[in-house]
This record gives C-alpha cells, structure tokens and sequence, in this order.
C-alpha cells in the first residue's frame, strides 16, 4: 500500500548533473511505495520571504529538516513515515536555503528531525532525505537494502 503523498519542498535547485542523477534514481525507487512530488523554491533576500513561499507549498504535516531537530535512527525514521502510511497522512519535508529555514516554519512544522549535527549542502541533503526516505520503506518492507 501506498503513503497517501510525500511532498519535498526544497529551495533551491539541483544544478548539478550528479546530485540530480542521485535524485532521480531514489525518486524512481520510491515511486513503488509512495507518490513523492519535489517542489523547488527558488533561493529569496531573506529567510522570511523564503519561509512565506515554503508555507505556501507545504500540505498536511510539515517535518522540518534543521539542526536543532530531534534526532533519529533509520529505524525510527522508518516508524516515523510508517505512521503517516497508516494513517494516510501526507507529510511535507522542508530542506531549507544554505542559510536554514525561518522561524515560522519551524513553528508550523509538526516535527523537527535532523540528520546529523554536521553541516550538509541543501542540495546534498535532498539526495541524503530521498535515499532514507527509500531506506524507511525498506526498512518497513522486511526488505535487504538496510543491511
């Protein structure tokens, strides 16, 4: 069974060519469990004008990706996209511009999780979410990959 919808709300583009095969390759082996949209949102002056424009292309529960978030094993992370699969939430993960994400996202975000307490490229950080996102359904499935 499918999640209902996992929407990605990035700014900024993936210029370049590896990042984006990268993407691809994940959004092409998620597609067998989840309806995945990415939305790119160009880079703004300002944080806050940034925020505005990632609320507006947020739906159902917003994660947050930032540094002060909770951090997760891939299992827990697992259980985290199994939840929404149960109850066919549609979740919105936000990846913020190379400067964070506005505060005013992070409050309208139902959970914070960061990956790390490194710092990584917004752009790398896609392909880093697009990856886990597969592994949790793996993970979810009995599947091999996670070994």
């Amino acid at each position: 069974m499918k999640c209902k919808k996992i929407n990605l709300v990035c700014v900024g583009g993936l210029k370049e060519d590896y990042y984006r095969a990268a993407a691809d390759e994940y959004l092409k082996r998620l597609k067998r469990f989840a309806d995945v949209s990415v939305v790119e949102i160009p880079e703004k002056k300002t944080l806050k004008e940034e925020g505005e424009h990632i609320l507006k292309a947020c739906s159902g529960e917003i994660v947050a990706l930032c540094v002060e978030g909770e951090k997760l094993s891939s299992e827990n992370f697992a259980k985290l996209i199994s939840g929404y699969k149960d109850t066919g939430k549609t979740s919105t993960f936000v990846i913020g511009s190379s400067d964070g994400l506005d505060a005013a996202v992070k409050r309208a975000a139902a959970r914070r999780v960061s990956f790390s307490d490194m710092t990584f490229p917004h752009r790398l950080m896609r392909v880093i979410l697009l990856e886990q996102l597969y592994r949790a359904f793996m993970i979810n499935g009995g599947g091999e990959y996670h070994k």
